[in-house]
This record gives structure tokens, C-alpha cells and sequence, in this order.
């Protein structure tokens, strides 16, 4: 029987390639963006593959839009779980710069989006005894880049957050996975970034560049599809790309 996943971030980058690779391994979606435009394109994709597919555009740090995208999915049926990829990072300034309207912009698309799907979706999958929450982390948690502080903080509460919900509701396989260096409009973003801290983000994103380091959106999800085969090893755990 076909399942059925929330995806956010689904319109560009590791999103979207990761809602082609879940509909090519027979999973049906529930795609989430902030843009409208965008996310019913990715929609159509996965559609085209032979998969079912609905979206539902907004921030879902917004209890209204992760209330909507669980209520698609159980319509859809053989509602699943989600794997949390949306984020924002607004890099540049050092984190004492960065207008307030910024950094709760970053906290809400990382953290408190993960935070309102848990609260709408867990208690569907718990009454099932079984389901899958993703939280597409970073190894940013675990650095103090200068320029990127606040995505930092947020990706490392995110990560929290997956481990507080794993230890909370082990009938749920929930984990982190951190998708490697990929070249997205995050890592361009970076790469031109301005600021008082741009010159080190600069010598950072530009080298993984000009070094080859970059995965593409496509190797980073084929490798988390991989990963969902045997995603109960990673409860509570993180995951990477290599591990897949």
C-alpha cells in the first residue's frame, strides 16, 4: 500500500528532488513552499510520475498551515509522517546585526515549522502506532561560523527538538538527517553574501565550490530515500548522507 508524507521546502533544491525520488519510490505527497507558483510545478512533476499529490502554500510555522498540510494527507490516505526540509538562512551579518524581523523569520522556518507539524501530525501517527518525522538538519548546529549565527542556533534547537520528539513518542521513528554540502540557493546565497561577516563566508562557501565539494539536490536525496529503508537504526539519531 502506498504512503502518504508531508514534504516541506518542496519547491526548489534538495525539495524538490526529494519529492521526485519519494514519488519514483511509490510514495504520494503533500507538498509545502512558501511560493504558490513554484510548488504546484513540483506538484505536477510528481503527479506525472504516477504518485498523488496535493499542496498547501505557506509558512508552515503557521498552526493554520501545518493543520491543512495533515489534514491533506490523511485525505490522501495512509497518512505517514514528514520529513521537515524547509529553511531560511539570511547569512551576512554578524548575529547581533541581523534585524529582529530576520531571525525570527529563520527560527520560524526551521524551528517552529518542525515544531507545529509535530504538534498537528504526531497525534494521527500515534493513534496509529507507527509513522516517520525527518528533520533535515545541519552540521551548522555543531559550528559558530560568523555569518550564519542565527541559522545556527536554529538548526541546533531543530536537531533538539528531533531527539526531545524521539525520546517522547518512540512509536514514531524520527530522526535528523544532515544532507552533506549541496549546492542550493542557501549555499549561493553565501557565496554573495554581504555584511560584516562576508569575507569568512566568502573564503568558506566559495572554497567548497571552487574545491568540488558540493553534492548536487539529487545525490542528497537519493541518498535520505535510502535512508527511509532503514530509517528505525536512526531513531533518535543523526543520519548523513554517507550512511545511506
Amino acid at each position: 500500500m502506498r504512503k502518504t508524507l508531508i514534504l516541506t521546502g518542496a519547491s526548489r533544491g534538495i525539495g524538490r528532488a526529494l519529492a521526485l525520488e519519494l514519488a519514483k519510490a511509490g510514495y504520494d505527497l503533500v507538498l509545502n513552499a512558501r511560493s504558490e507558483g513554484p510548488l504546484r510545478e513540483v506538484a505536477q512533476a510528481v503527479e506525472a510520475l504516477g504518485a498523488k499529490a496535493a499542496h498547501v502554500a505557506g509558512s508552515v510555522g503557521k498552526g493554520e498551515v501545518a493543520r491543512a498540510l495533515v489534514e491533506r494527507a490523511e485525505a490522501l490516505g495512509n497518512f505517514h509522517g514528514y520529513i521537515h526540509n524547509a529553511g531560511v538562512l539570511h547569512p551576512g551579518p554578524l548575529l547581533f546585526e541581523l534585524a529582529e524581523e530576520l531571525f525570527m523569520e529563520v527560527l520560524e522556518a526551521n524551528l517552529l515549522a518542525g515544531y507545529q507539524l509535530a504538534r498537528f501530525a504526531y497525534p494521527a501517527l500515534r493513534r496509529k502506532g507507527e509513522g516517520l518525522a525527518v528533520y533535515v538538519g545541519s552540521g551548522a548546529a555543531e559550528t559558530n561560523l560568523p555569518g550564519i549565527g542565527a541559522y545556527a542556533v536554529a538548526k541546533a534547537a531543530e536537531e533538539h527538538l528531533a531527539r526531545q520528539l524521539a525520546a517522547e513518542a518512540p512509536e514514531v521513528t524520527c530522526f535528523v538527517y544532515r544532507p552533506g554540502v549541496v549546492e542550493t540557493a542557501m549555499q549561493r546565497q553565501a557565496r554573495e553574501a554581504q555584511g560584516s561577516a562576508a569575507a569568512v563566508l566568502h573564503r568558506v562557501f566559495r572554497g567548497y565550490k571552487e574545491e568540488g565539494l558540493l553534492l548536487t539536490p539529487e545525490e542528497a536525496a537519493k541518498a535520505l530515500v535510502r535512508l527511509l529503508s532503514k530509517a528505525r537504526a536512526f531513531h533518535g539519531k543523526i543520519a548523513t548522507w554517507r550512511d545511506a
